[in-house]
């Protein structure tokens, strides 16, 4: 990952309708600096594991483990230009091969239908259901609770 790699991840990010569909990103994707400041964030974090997804020789996403609620956790995101391409599955799938912690959770949005194929696609089942307040969308939001244990 370089840091021309994060400057493309923003501008995935401001994608009005991908960022309504991840739900849980940032208030405000247009904040560059603020951006920035969280990927300083995370790449500074030793305990992340982070890859960049790079498709026909374009940076089209990024792939990571980090913790969240004490627990490692997995997250990703493809640029909507190459949705429905199998990236996201082939990404994550690279991921769990590289990283063998388990458990491993995932969260998405109920309505997120295309993360909740790749993740069960990749092995993850549901094993329950939270609300929390998603600022891409100014609301609360279901999510379902998928872990992956082998």
């Amino acid at each position: 990952m370089t840091e021309s790699d994060v400057l493309e991840f923003f501008e995935h990010q401001r994608d009005p309708e991908a960022h309504h569909m991840a739900a849980f990103g940032s208030a405000d994707p247009t904040d560059r600096a603020a951006f920035l400041v969280r990927w300083a964030r995370i790449l500074a974090d030793d305990s992340v594991l982070v890859r960049t997804v790079v498709f026909d020789d374009r940076v089209v996403g990024h792939v990571s483990r980090f913790v969240q609620f004490g627990e490692p956790e997995v997250t990703y995101w493809i640029d909507r230009a190459h949705w429905g391409k199998g990236l996201a599955t082939a990404a994550l799938a690279a991921l769990l091969e590289l990283d063998p912690t388990r458990p491993l959770f995932a969260r998405a949005a109920v309505d997120n239908l295309g993360s909740l194929r790749v993740l069960d696609k990749c092995g993850f089942v549901a094993v329950g259901e939270d609300v929390g307040f998603a600022e891409a969308r100014g609301e609360d939001v279901e999510e379902f609770i998928l872990r992956l244990d082998a």
